[in-house]
């Protein structure tokens, strides 16, 4: 077991599923997350319910789970337009990436958490990138989190690890392996205590959790879900 992580927790699915999987694999575990003007604002609100209600799941997770960091990062922005920081319709541009793409979003991200995690003692940050089943952002990539590995130890001269468990996973996947870590009770949290939906629709309740069912982030989950969901019940049924 690992002595202390720092998991990069937006109050979205994948986070949430790293920070229950950092839950039994580290001694002590501390989140950051990050206000960068998005247009799904709404996670944030959800970051303080979920990591009160994920510390009830298991005895030891509440002693093990620390400090909470939230990062004014609202320069972001202000660097370019994106769809995930201003209202306008998701589409496709002619680099093939979606619009929804936050250039140099996951670098920021990681420069700070490991900033944090210099000052805090900790030599873990863990993300929930996923080059699997993605939109295709360059920074969720691999290659990309072996480089900033890299780049980061080197510049505070620190031994850094960054570990992403859900890289090669389907989102079916990472609901199995969600189930898997806390049954049921995690489950039924990250469909009621999360958010994924880009455009921060949270006032419809789907079977797979609040958002607008149409966005790509959606339909991945959703998706993901039923694929989840008809796996289990086959399962079950033997």
């Amino acid at each position: 077991m690992g002595e202390a992580s720092l998991v990069l927790f937006s109050g979205g699915q994948d986070s949430a599923t790293c920070l229950a999987w950092a839950l039994e694999k580290f001694k002590r575990v501390e989140t950051v997350g990050f206000d960068y003007c998005q247009r799904h604002r709404v996670e944030l609100d959800c970051r303080s319910e979920f990591l009160s209600k994920i510390k009830r799941l298991k005895p030891d997770w509440s002693a093990k789970l620390g400090e909470d960091h939230l990062i004014d990062l609202s320069l972001i922005p202000k660097l370019g337009e994106t769809a995930l920081t201003k209202k306008m319709n998701i589409e496709i541009l002619s680099t093939g990436l979606p619009n929804t793409f936050v250039p140099g979003r996951n670098l920021f991200f990681f420069v700070t958490a490991a900033t944090i995690a210099y000052r805090r003692n900790i030599s873990t940050l863990i993300g929930g990138m996923c080059e699997t089943d993605y939109s295709g952002y360059p920074d969720c990539r691999d290659d990309t989190i072996k480089a900033l590995k890299r780049a980061l130890s080197l510049g505070l001269d620190r031994k850094l690890d960054i570990q992403t468990p859900l890289m090669w996973l389907t989102k079916a996947k990472t609901w199995d392996l969600a189930d898997k870590i806390g049954g049921n009770d995690l489950i039924n949290l990250i469909i009621s205590e999360t958010h994924t939906c880009y455009k921060g629709e949270r006032s419809v309740k789907h079977c797979w959790g609040f958002g607008c069912g149409k966005c790509p982030a959606c339909e991945l989950r959703e998706s993901g879900f039923n694929q989840f969901l008809t796996k289990k019940n086959k399962i079950n049924e033997k």
